[in-house]
This record gives C-alpha cells, sequence and structure tokens, in this order.
C-alpha cells in the first residue's frame, strides 16, 4: 500500500479542525525545507538537514519563543540565550547528532554572507540519532547541506517521513522521520493556527498507540522485524511548535511543554536515553533588533487552554504522519527498518471501531 498521511488512511485523531496544510506552514510566514543525503558510498549516509523559517524578516524582526526538556538526553543549541532573553532571530534546523556543530556553524556562516546585521549568532540547531540507518561518524552532513535546506524552504505542504533530518530515524522499531500537522484553536474572540513539526527517533513498539489504539501490540516481530532489538529502543524526539497567537516568551514555554501530552498519546514516556526537547514560537509579536521599545500583545493565562489542547492533539497527529510517511529503510551494515505496514493498520482500527 503506498504510503500516506493518517487522515488519508480514514484515521482523524483529535477534535479540533486542522488548517489548510494540515502542517506547521499553516501559520503565516512559516516556510521548511529539507535536504536529503542518502549515499551507498564511499560511506552509507542516510541523513540530512530539516530547516524552519519562523518568517522571511527572522534576522530583523525577532519571534518570542520558549523551550521545554522533557527528558535531556539530546541537544538543541542556542536555549541558554533562548531561556535568558526569550527571542528567537534566526532559522531552526533539526539534523543528526553529530551534525549540530556543522550545521549550527553554517547558519552563522549564511547569516554573515547575506550580511545579517546582528551583534551575534547563536541559532538553534536540534538533533536524533542516526546511527544504526547511517555512518554517523563519515560525518556526511555539510554546511552546503544545510545551505540547500534554508534556500528551498517553502511555504505550503510539508514532505514527511524519509527526508531531511529524518531521514536516518527509526520510530517505535518503525521506520520514523519527519511529520507535521496543525490545529485551529478559538480563543479570545479570534482564532489561532498551531502548527507542529517533529522529527521522531524514539520509543518501544509495544506503547505505540494510534487515536488511543495500541497498534504496536498487534503487529509482532515475526511480521515485522524491529530495527533495535536486542538494542535499547530508547531514542529521541524534537518538537517544534509554531502558532500565530500572541505569545510572550513564558506562555512560549507553557506551550512548548504541552508537546508532551501528545508524545504521550502516541506512547513515548521520555526514556532514560531518550533526548526529547520541544520548542514553541509565536509570531502574533515582531520584536525589531533596532527599536528600544516594543508593543507587545499577549493572551491571558485563562485563553491558553485551547492552545494547549491544540499543541498536544498537532504533535501527536503530526508523529503519527512521520510513521505513516516513511518507507522501510536498509541502511549501515545492513540494517533494516520496516515501514509501518499501512494496510494491517486500517485493518486494526477498523476492527476497533466496530467492536
Amino acid at each position: 500500500m503506498a504510503r500516506a498521511r493518517i487522515r488519508d488512511l480514514g484515521i482523524a485523531p483529535g477534535t479540533l479542525p486542522t488548517g489548510r496544510w494540515n502542517a506547521i506552514t499553516d501559520v503565516a510566514g512559516v516556510r521548511v525545507g529539507h535536504h536529503t543525503v542518502i549515499a551507498d558510498a564511499p560511506n552509507v549516509a542516510r541523513t540530512g538537514v530539516t530547516a524552519i523559517w519562523p518568517r522571511d524578516d527572522i534576522w530583523t524582526d525577532y519571534c518570542y519563543a520558549g523551550y521545554h526538556s522533557f527528558n535531556g538526553y539530546g541537544e538543541m543549541t542556542g536555549v541558554v540565550w533562548l531561556a535568558e532573553q526569550g527571542l528567537l532571530g534566526a532559522p531552526i534546523a533539526i539534523t543528526n547528532t553529530h551534525a549540530v556543530g556543522v550545521v549550527r556553524d553554517a547558519i552563522c556562516v549564511y547569516a554573515a554572507r547575506k550580511g545579517i546585521q546582528q551583534a551575534f549568532h547563536l541559532p538553534v540547531v536540534a538533533e536524533t540519532y542516526d546511527g544504526r540507518l547511517s555512518d554517523a561518524e563519515s560525518f556526511p552532513v555539510t554546511q552546503g547541506h544545510a545551505f540547500s535546506a534554508l534556500d528551498v524552504a517553502a511555504s505550503g505542504p510539508v514532505a514527511e517521513g524519509n527526508v531531511g533530518g529524518g531521514t536516518g530515524m527509526i520510530c517505535h522499531e518503525f521506520k520514523g522521520g519527519i511529520g507535521t500537522a496543525s490545529r485551529l484553536a478559538k480563543t479570545a474572540g479570534s482564532t489561532y493556527t498551531v502548527g507542529a513539526l517533529v522529527q521522531t527517533n524514539y520509543g518501544e513498539r509495544d506503547r505505540l498507540r494510534v487515536d488511543g489504539v495500541p497498534i504496536g501490540r498487534e503487529i509482532g516481530y515475526d511480521e515485522v522485524p524491529s530495527p533495535k532489538k536486542p538494542l535499547s529502543a530508547a531514542g529521541s524526539i524534537i518538537v517544534i511548535l509554531a502558532t500565530d497567537a500572541p505569545l510572550i516568551p513564558i506562555q512560549c514555554q507553557r506551550l512548548a511543554r504541552r508537546a508532551t501530552v501528545g508524545l504521550a498519546w502516541v506512547g513515548g514516556i521520555g526514556e532514560n536515553g531518550s533526548g526529547d526537547i520541544f520548542l514553541a514560537f509565536s509570531t502574533g509579536n515582531r520584536v525589531s533588533n533596532r527599536a528600544a521599545l516594543h508593543d507587545v500583545k499577549s493572551l491571558s493565562a485563562d485563553a491558553m487552554s485551547p492552545l494547549f489542547l491544540a499543541a498536544a492533539e498537532a504533535t501527536e497527529e503530526a508523529i503519527l504522519n512521520a510513521l505513516t510517511g516513511a518507507e522501510t529503510m536498509t541502511g549501515y551494515r545492513g540494517n533494516t527498518a520496516h515501514a509501518l505496514p499501512l494496510d494491517r493498520l486500517r485493518a486494526i482500527m477498523r476492527r476497533r471501531a466496530s467492536r
């Protein structure tokens, strides 16, 4: 069966409506780009870079942002400054563990070559580990790959599964990767968009749930072998949340924490060896790096709850889209990560619904 998004399979998790693309790019101004690296020589590479532009003029008109570390066995650069200032002033990138430094430096070089006038560059770059399918210690990701992901970023539909930073990732012992989704939330007299983009590389199979159904328990290792057994299935997930709701940094931090709920709904528990790191940014305010005073709006605390639900639902569906979009991949040392079988998924969901 051809790969598809979860809703194309007749499975619609959650209660809130989606945006037009059901993607993080439903937040106006947000663009996403991928550069995928697949090679068998001179070294096996199944890796890449995914770039997220919060808006075109992010270098001069910053976004408020906040992050949350559910479990910190991983890396997201720039978060010390983010915690101090609450400001995001560059595109975000996600890649593999051993390429964080290369991609972080690439964004700095990219800004310098563009003549960006900032006192310094401390970009946010996050990672998950793809060493089972890619020869990570051959260091295949280059600055050029990061430049490419930044340059091809676009609005509209977002490629999912085995693309960009998610190329070599594994999720709940099936092939994982990049996924995205969005929700529309009504609060304070307006409708706001919350979008999620995830890079999934975590989880035990028997914990996998799809819209509350324990799918992972139904698909045994005799049917679909695991790429991880007998090794630990611990891994990582990066979640990037975007919203056009007017939020200040502490509210972005609160929103980022709600990605934990969506992760838990699918079956993530924040294992000791898992890097589960989440970031949320708001395009609802513009913070010029040339101004000494800013006029800022923010929702009341009581108005935040609909956004919390939107963040949880978008995270859940983004993870599922990563799973249903990813294709079986064989890589380093012959290791194979098998795709979640969509025909079996539909059959299990239909059987459960008929009970």
